[in-house]
């Protein structure tokens, strides 16, 4: 859904999004494998199939909003982004994931932008969608700022990732923000 300007501009990205099946195991195994892929992540890079197929049958499928990206006519996931709850019911965090042939092409822009138009509407209650980045991630905040989030605050020495302290940025967009569809 991005367009460059000037000379030599690339036409927009399309995305869909849809929920995951067991069958997309394979694919999901060229970013969930990728320690640069899962670098930012919670999580460690996947080893195996097997492992990458418990974790999507006892946490994919049953995730309230996690869905598979795909490029426009191929229904094939390049990447995962999901919307978790909190506690607070009004409030959920934003999380994706994308294989790295598709970096820096629009991609995960066109991804967020579209799970944005799709999330206010699908989740009673939803008013804040937040989304937690490491301060040195600076692709991350593009894709975020693109997507019409808004850039709030460093959060000093806000959690431990894969045991290192790290301070984090939010980003925010509220419901009543505008979503940037081309």
């Amino acid at each position: 859904m991005e367009q460059s300007t000037g000379q030599g501009a690339q036409p927009a990205v399309e995305v869909t999004l849809r929920r995951f099946t067991l069958a997309d195991v394979d694919a999901m195994m060229a970013w969930a494998s990728d320690p640069l892929a899962a670098a930012p992540c919670r999580w460690e890079p996947y080893t195996s199939t097997e492992l990458l197929l418990a974790y999507l049958r006892d946490a994919v499928l049953p995730h309230p909003w996690f869905r598979a990206i795909c490029l426009a006519g191929d229904d094939r996931p390049v990447g995962a982004i999901s919307v978790s709850p909190t506690e607070d019911g009004c409030r959920a965090e934003l999380g994706y994931v994308l294989a790295r042939a598709h970096w820096g092409k629009g991609v995960a822009t066109a991804a967020v932008r579209r799970a944005l138009a799709q999330v206010f509407g699908e989740v009673e209650g939803l008013l804040r969608v937040e989304a937690l980045v490491d301060v040195p991630n600076a692709a991350s905040q593009r894709v975020l700022q693109k997507a019409g989030f808004t850039r709030e605050a460093v959060l000093r020495r806000y959690c431990v990732l894969k045991g290192k302290v790290k301070d984090m940025v939010i980003h925010s967009f509220i419901s009543t923000d505008a979503v940037l569809l081309d």
